[in-house]
């Protein structure tokens, strides 16, 4: 089996493909446009396996797009390329739009029209995985939980766009029976994640002694999922999966996020205790605008259907997670700039 996994440089995409190259037969074909989250280190790495074909391209680019189908003939496509910073959007919700929205078009054109040239079975088997977020529900009111029915209403930009990418490939399903699925995930975790994000901004805070920043009093709450249970899932959904459906994908890790940012504190403190105790260096800044107060996945639906379930534990992963940060220091400091800085604003991300 031949995938085409577009941002398959980012910190999603690198987690599918050590899965796939380790777990797997098939050939991996990376399409990605090396943005400031791209992790290069991973993309050197991978490159040295001969089922790995990495090419450096826009989704938004119809004829780069047109000739990794023709060049490659990929048998699944697992659309990862996006834009997906809340706090970014709120700068420049532009660039989400191309890349999020007009990017997801162009890759459903080029997809129905390499499908056009396949025959009846080649077009059968051909699946169209389109990864998306909790995100799109906005703001989880009471005890409830999102699941596949929820309503949309995203809150940012960034949701925003990540909605309308969601209809787009629902509407190709209906009038031109593309065979896609969609999942939307809850929040992701784990090693090697650009440090603009909740967990690997407060580990590089904590490893330098800064502030680490909390968006109002931290009490949002937001489930949580290691990146390998991700890729996990959607290689389930590739083989499993009943095209035209969607899957909700989490882990029931509810926390809130002071509570989380004391446990990485805590953590600290165990695996470097020289320079505890590390919530010292906590610090509540004002609440970004429109901002979530809780997401929360049931992923009912992909257990039961699709035989999926998470194996590391929250606590497993996020120990693991700080161990690597705290062996890997080197690896944060050539990003870490621009994850505290963007535009003058500080970086609070979940």
């Amino acid at each position: 089996m031949r995938i085409l996994i577009t941002g398959g440089a980012g910190f999603i995409g690198t987690a599918l493909c050590r899965h796939l190259l380790g777990n797997n037969t098939c050939e991996v074909i990376v399409l990605d446009k090396l943005t400031y989250a791209s992790n290069m280190s991973a993309v050197e790495e991978l490159s040295a396996e001969r089922r790995y074909t990495f090419v450096k391209a826009d989704i938004c680019d119809p004829v780069a797009v047109g000739k990794v189908f023709q060049n490659y003939k990929p048998d699944a496509l697992v659309h990862l390329a996006a834009e997906s910073h809340v706090d970014r959007s709120i700068v420049n919700a532009q660039t989400f739009v191309r890349t999020n929205i007009e990017g997801t078009l162009c890759l459903l054109e080029a997809t129905r029209s390499y499908l056009s040239g396949l025959d009846r079975r080649g077009r059968s088997q051909f699946r169209f995985l389109h990864v998306s977020t909790d995100e799109v529900f906005g703001d989880l009111e009471g005890d409830g939980i999102f699941n596949e029915t929820t309503r949309y209403n995203p809150s940012s930009p960034y949701a925003a766009s990540k909605a309308a990418s969601d209809h787009l490939v629902r509407a190709f399903i209906r009038t031109y029976g593309l065979p896609a699925i969609v999942s939307n995930c809850t929040n992701n975790y784990g090693p090697e994640q650009f440090p603009e994000k909740l967990i690997p901004l407060m580990c590089h805070q904590a490893m330098n002694g800064m502030p680490m920043p909390v968006y109002g009093n931290g009490s949002q709450i937001r489930d949580w999922l290691h990146v390998r249970d991700h890729a996990r899932a959607l290689v389930a959904l590739l083989e499993r999966g009943q095209p035209g459906s969607t899957y909700a994908i989490g882990a029931r890790n509810e926390c809130r996020n002071i509570d989380l940012v004391r446990k990485i504190c805590s953590l600290f403190d165990r695996l470097r205790p020289e320079n505890a105790p590390h919530d010292e260096l906590i610090s509540y800044v004002a609440d970004r605008p429109g901002h979530d107060q809780r997401y929360a996945v049931d992923p009912t639906r992909i257990e039961t259907e699709i035989g999926w379930r998470p194996e590391v534990s929250f606590e497993q992963g996020l120990t693991e997670t700080i161990r690597w940060y705290l062996s890997n220091s080197n690896w944060q400091h050539p990003a870490s700039a621009a994850s505290r800085s963007h535009e003058g604003q500080q970086k609070v991300p979940a």
